[in-house]
């Protein structure tokens, strides 16, 4: 069975399927309907042949489709038939959830993505729990996301984000009793160390996890 993973993001569509080793990109942004998404996928894929398509999505999910217009890509994402729209069985997962299931290796795991926002998922014994920690209250009136996300980066500048993840990490870390924490998302490699109990995660992993929603029956809560 060929699975097409699309990962959509805030800049780019990151697409690969089972028994290549490239991924393609096509660029989203601001205007980026789910209509526009899926054809623009079809075109850039046309070579390829794929049986089922996994998405993963930048914002929450409720019975397999998002359950709100993302924040920063166009509209019409939450009402769209995806499965039409591509003839082909789709699985809709959180982005976060896709790559904490294509990162994990067994145990209890928490998945953090630094990115533009503060992805979040927790992993065990192979079922994924999308979390909403971005969005929780940390310090003086601001919430973790603020902190962590892109905005907190650039806003306290890099020495100071650096402390704030070596502060708040292991904090969740316990909160949440894991084994490890992966930290992915394209701002980790801004990191010099990384907390105790944590590992890099890689943008890749996203695409093990769509082929791993099909292939390994593994069902993220939310997924369905």
């Amino acid at each position: 069975m060929k699975i097409l993973v699309v990962d959509v993001g805030g800049n780019n569509l990151k697409l690969l399927v089972s028994g290549q080793t490239t991924p393609r990109k096509v660029p989203s942004g601001p205007t980026l309907t789910a209509a526009r998404m899926a054809a623009s996928v079809r075109k850039a894929v046309a070579d390829w042949k794929y049986d089922a398509v996994s998405i993963g999505f930048p914002g929450p999910v409720r019975d397999g489709h998002p359950a709100q217009e993302p924040v920063n890509l166009g509209r019409g994402w939450v009402r769209f038939d995806y499965a039409r729209a591509f003839d082909k069985p789709v699985r809709l997962v959180n982005d976060a959830v896709m790559q904490a299931l294509g990162s994990y290796r067994g145990g209890r795991m928490l998945f953090l993505g630094l990115g533009t926002g503060l992805g979040a998922a927790l992993v065990f014994e192979g079922i994924v729990q999308p979390l909403e920690i971005a969005h929780l209250s940390y310090r003086s009136g601001k919430t973790y996301e603020e902190f962590l996300g892109k905005d907190g980066l650039d806003r306290m500048g890099k020495k100071r984000w650096r402390g704030l993840v070596a502060e708040i990490v292991p904090r969740l870390r316990t909160a949440f009793q894991v084994d490890e924490v992966v930290l992915g998302g394209g701002n980790v490699k801004l990191l010099r160390l990384l907390p105790p109990g944590c590992r890099p995660g890689s943008n890749a992993n996203a695409f093990d996890g769509g082929f791993r929603l099909w292939a390994d029956r593994q069902r993220a809560k939310g997924a369905r």
